[in-house]
């Protein structure tokens, strides 16, 4: 008799290769796609007839959107930092599958859960960590089981599928793919090998030579550090983010190619792009510069760096993802206001700054005018710089010792 097991499904060549896989070592395989938000209908409908195909006892797809807003984009975006200084963390919505992997087994009634993350790369350590942390299940990674005996883990899969008559598209034979509402990573291939990325390393991000002639001007509004308007239109989050991936995406901004360190130790190197995401940070930025204090500005990057460690590294659903979220939000209590942000191509740039909590000295303006005298000025450099002017009189006169 088959037992039930729930798998986290995009119909991509790795969870492809798990149907089949499962279904053969016994397993009656009930998948799930979360969409969230990264395929049009004709790809989602793709993704449900891939499904069918592959002989699955049910498929459901769930609207991931909403969550990944709530649960990733706006914590994201009021943190305001890329892991090591870049990457937009595109895959986090793997967290929003898990849930929605758990709530499906839930209405099976089985405490099975697969995913079709390989043993090499950060998914794997973010899927069994979340499923972990929401209970006792049982985790199967088909993947991982077949490394072991197969280390060109792609073609093999390939091979397996093939033999079964299952196709697998052209693209899915040369790279891994990630699609989602945040954005597209690609890897694999020249890719993996520090090599100029290929034609078809592509995703949404149009080339400088089909970039629109005219400039593109947008207005983001924020409330409290959350997008929640564009170009004066009230949007929920998800459907805001979705429009500024179609804006930004044909002037190529948010594409860019960086080399991590991944959670097991290996450096892993991706084509990602992101012109939704991207833009947003650029705003958020621009006005939190306007509105925190110097003080607040100085040392918010440091709790921002924490939180994307860890959301990277699989800790998503730990204390201390939430104990940094609450000053986070703290800060953001007067991010409110409304950014321009102009591109013509690759780069996005905040031109104009509206809020009311902008911290606008009334009587002073940088390297302009101020409101103090000669004197006040010599006396604040002078306190300002005491211990350094202190430390050049006393030894001055023994430099050669240095």
């Amino acid at each position: 008799m088959s037992k039930d097991i729930v798998l986290a499904f995009s119909g991509g060549l790795d969870t492809s290769f798990c149907v089949p896989y499962l279904k053969e070592r016994g397993w009656s395989v009930h998948t799930v796609f979360a969409d969230t938000g990264g395929v049009d209908a004709e790809e989602r409908a793709y993704i449900e007839q891939r499904a069918q195909e592959l002989g699955v006892t049910s498929h459901v797809t769930v609207d991931g959107g909403p969550a990944i807003w709530d649960g990733f984009v706006k914590p994201f975006v009021q943190a305001g930092e890329g892991y090591q200084g870049q990457y937009p963390l595109l895959v986090s919505d793997r967290y929003l599958i898990v849930d929605a992997a758990i709530q499906r087994a839930a209405e099976l009634g089985t405490r099975a859960i697969a995913h079709g993350c390989t043993g090499m790369g950060n998914d794997q350590v973010r899927f069994d960590l979340a499923v972990k942390a929401l209970g006792d299940y049982e985790i199967v990674a088909p993947i991982r089981e077949i490394q072991k005996e197969h280390t060109q883990t792609r073609a093999y899969e390939q091979k397996y599928l093939e033999e079964r008559g299952f196709e697998v598209r052209s693209k899915q034979k040369s790279y891994t793919i990630n699609e989602n509402l945040l954005g597209v990573t690609l890897s694999g291939g020249e890719i993996d090998h520090w090599q100029t990325p290929g034609e078809g390393a592509r995703g949404w991000c149009k080339p400088r030579s089909e970039w629109p002639s005219e400039k593109l001007s947008v207005t983001i509004g924020f409330e409290q550090g959350e997008a929640v308007s564009l170009n004066g239109q009230k949007l929920a989050g998800a459907k805001l983010l979705q429009q500024l991936n179609q804006l930004f995406a044909p002037y190529g901004v948010g594409r860019g190619m960086y080399t991590g360190d991944t959670t097991i130790g290996l450096k892993g190197r991706i084509v990602y792009e992101a012109p939704g995401l991207i833009s947003l940070l650029a705003a958020h930025r621009a006005l939190e510069e306007a509105v925190l204090t110097k003080q607040q500005n100085r040392f918010k990057p440091d709790v921002a760096r924490k939180w994307v460690e860890v959301v990277y590294e699989g800790f998503y659903h730990d204390p201390i993802k939430t104990d940094l979220e609450a000053f986070l939000a703290s800060s953001q209590q007067c991010v409110t206001g409304e950014v321009v942000l102009e591109t013509t191509g690759a780069q996005v740039t905040a031109v104009e700054i509206r809020s009311p909590h902008i911290l606008n000295a009334k009587g002073a303006t940088y390297a302009q005018s101020a409101d103090w005298g000669v004197a006040e000025a010599e006396g604040f450099i002078k306190l300002f710089g005491m211990s350094s002017t202190l430390w050049a009189e006393v030894n001055r006169n023994d430099s050669h010792r240095r």
